[in-house]
């Protein structure tokens, strides 16, 4: 799960950084969501209950 939403927030930062010119805060925290979830992705793992 954490996989997929850092994948979608990786497309919207290159989205907003190549197509929409939104301000440079709203790019640079889809790229800090996107490495939290990233990080957060291999620190839980997979859960096999």
């Amino acid at each position: 799960m954490f996989l997929i939403l850092a994948v979608v927030l990786v497309v919207l930062w290159l989205a907003g950084f190549l197509v929409m010119h939104v301000s440079s805060l709203a790019i640079h925290l889809l790229v800090l969501f996107a490495i939290i979830s990233v990080i957060m992705h291999f620190v839980t793992g997979r859960r096999t209950t």
